[in-house]
């Protein structure tokens, strides 16, 4: 499988080498997250030849005695050498009973600088904090971003054609290996049930799989629409579903910590606060939702606003949906102490479209920036002191967004 460098995780990873925290990489199913600590590796064999590099895969047959916690001690232990700086990689962790255990063991021994990759059913970040008492740091990897699939993919040199893709085939690169639009979708989906099933319904030993397959498809079927837990309820009682608001409350939690929706609250401009009634719901990775429903209720205005939300997340911004008297914001963007107002959009080819996306922007009256993404096919332009960009160039990041903060 041809691979790339994901230059940013790894630049995070190397910012911390050397920091006493447990650094856990976390993520959803098949986003990269063991190959990421391969290539960690390789960093590290670079940059400082005489350290000692200890990595254990518990999924290899070879290593299947070390899974328990006395064992795994005792290799590490055994492969620790004094005088060097040790290196400690442990993937899929989850694999030895009563690893935290052994983690604890060896962090409080304060020789070795530790990584783990691990299932998220195993993983979250609620059992981390309970397991390592807050000594741990998460490294959360996303699927491939578009600029990352424009490198895999550079023998296309056409932009649009390329955006065209990734908005059906989506991040998780494992699916690049298949030739047919069929089989990608196979593999995806497969990657799709494997996370509800093992990474939720047998974490959490729910008995209700046909409901948690209907609350995915109702939130796939609406991403970027604002939506409350008593909404969805009385959606899914509509269509004969047995629940209430707070099995649907809890199943929601679940596929977030699986790291398969992702919760966006509302933030109220005029008032500087945060509103809790309602939120957004956006999906890691629009391939799911191509792949197990195809091209039904296509809203690709929608589609773009949730692939800017990932892509938010992934260049590290706080995001909220803004709300100004009676008229939405797509985004509130914060970092430090800066904040951006974004609006997305499909085509803005009409006066009409164009005027309708501008309008809530323009009702802001601070000075911080206001910026609309959209299909427009051109450079970066403004209207009335409002950034407009290309969404496959802003993707790609061709225009200087971060220049902007």
């Amino acid at each position: 499988m041809k691979t790339i460098e994901r230059t940013e995780y790894l630049n995070r990873m190397r910012r911390l080498k050397g920091t006493p925290d447990i650094k856990v990489i976390t993520g959803v199913r098949r986003s990269g997250k063991s190959e990421l600590m391969k290539s960690f590796i390789s960093l590290v064999q670079k940059e400082e030849p005489e350290a000692n590099i200890i990595y254990i895969d518990l999924l290899l047959h070879d290593n299947e005695g070390l899974r328990d916690k006395e064992s795994l001690y005792r290799r590490i232990n055994d492969s620790y050498v004094k005088g060097k700086k040790n290196y400690l990689l442990i993937d899929e962790v989850q694999l030895c009973k009563q690893f935290e255990e052994t983690v604890n063991w060896v962090y409080a021994e304060k020789r070795y600088d530790i990584y783990l990759t691990g299932s998220n059913a195993f993983m979250l970040s609620s059992d981390l904090a309970t397991f390592f008492t807050g000594r741990q740091i998460d490294v959360h990897v996303l699927p491939f971003s578009f600029r990352e699939f424009c490198i895999y993919y550079d023998q296309e040199k056409d932009l649009n054609t390329l955006f065209e893709r990734y908005s059906t085939e989506g991040g998780l690169s494992g699916s690049y290996e298949y030739n047919t639009p069929e089989d990608k979708a196979n593999y995806i989906n497969s990657v799709f049930k494997t996370i509800l099933t093992r990474d939720i319904v047998q974490r959490y030993r729910l008995t209700n799989l046909p409901l948690l397959e209907n609350l995915t498809d109702y939130l796939m079927g609406n991403i970027s629409e604002l939506t409350s837990t008593n909404n969805i309820t009385n959606k899914l009682k509509a269509e004969k579903n047995d629940t209430n608001h707070v099995t649907i409350g809890n199943y929601i939690k679940y596929l977030g910590d699986a790291f398969l929706f992702y919760d966006v609250k509302r933030y109220d401009i005029r008032g500087k606060k945060y509103l809790e009634t309602v939120d957004k719901y956006y999906l890691v990775d629009q391939s799911f939702r191509y792949s197990h429903l195809g091209t039904v209720n296509m809203d690709y205005g929608k589609l773009y606003e949730n692939m800017v939300a990932m892509e938010l997340i992934r260049r590290g911004y706080e995001i909220y949906v803004g709300k100004l008297y009676e008229k939405e914001i797509d985004f509130v963007v914060k970092k430090q102490n800066e904040k951006i107002y974004i609006q997305v959009s499909d085509s803005i080819s009409s006066p009409e479209t164009l005027n309708r996306e501008l309008d809530p922007l323009r009702s802001i009256k601070d000075s911080y920036p206001k910026i609309l993404i959209a299909r427009t096919g051109h450079q970066v332009y403004d209207n009335e002191g409002i950034r407009i960009y290309d969404i496959a160039r802003w993707l790609a990041g061709e225009d200087q967004f971060n220049s902007l903060l």
